[in-house]
């Protein structure tokens, strides 16, 4: 069952996108060893999706400059409406990655700092949404926290939901659903303690 705080991300980051915005703004791409990862398993020019894509900068930013096209989903329309401004050639949609059917597929699928807002069951439901839009091959990039889970962490004086499903059961579900582990490491301390996930599809 979701919880209160699951259920009010998608408000707190409407209300709270211009301060994302400036916050994320202000950050280095720390991501990027990550980012050369998962372009390494892409063909060029391969289209990508980006789930939860907030409002493209860095990572968006980074593979459109890198010659991939990017179609994003957020649940922000000011989100959107920045990425828009700043990428008016790149697509950008408003939904809630758990109903996405867009029936068509991406050469690589990404869910950084997004998906591990969802609730436990709710994450559990985005791996055929995963697989639904990933082509033969394709590689998907994801982040969780190191173990089974909720915690709340804070964001402009506001509290802010995150969970996790226990690691074996990560793997199972991207065994069930198609795809095979590239790479997992657990709190990277080269890139700001995150939990990452690159798979392939099969």
């Amino acid at each position: 069952m979701e919880s209160e705080e699951a259920a009010r991300i998608i408000d707190l980051y409407q209300r709270k996108a211009s301060d994302w915005i400036r916050s994320r703004a202000r950050t280095k791409l720390i991501e990027k060893p990550w980012l050369d990862r998962f372009c390494a398993l892409l063909p060029p020019a391969a289209a990508l999706l980006d789930l939860g894509c907030g409002s493209a900068e860095p990572m968006a930013a980074y593979l459109i400059g890198l010659g991939h096209p990017v179609a994003g989903v957020d649940s922000s329309p000011t989100m959107i409406d920045a990425c828009r401004k700043r990428f008016p050639k790149q697509e950008w949609i408003v939904a809630d990655m758990r109903k996405l059917a867009l029936r068509r597929t991406f050469s690589g699928v990404l869910a950084w700092d997004s998906f591990f807002h969802l609730c436990h069951d709710d994450q559990r439901r985005m791996f055929p949404v995963f697989a639904a839009h990933a082509a033969p091959n394709a590689a998907l990039m994801f982040t969780t926290g190191p173990a089974h889970g909720e915690t709340i962490g804070h964001f402009a004086g506001e509290s802010l939901y995150h969970a996790s499903l226990d690691p074996a059961e990560y793997r199972s579900l991207l065994d069930r659903n198609g795809f095979r582990v590239i790479s997992h490491v657990v709190e990277d301390p080269d890139c700001g303690g995150h939990t990452i996930w690159l798979a392939q599809r099969i």
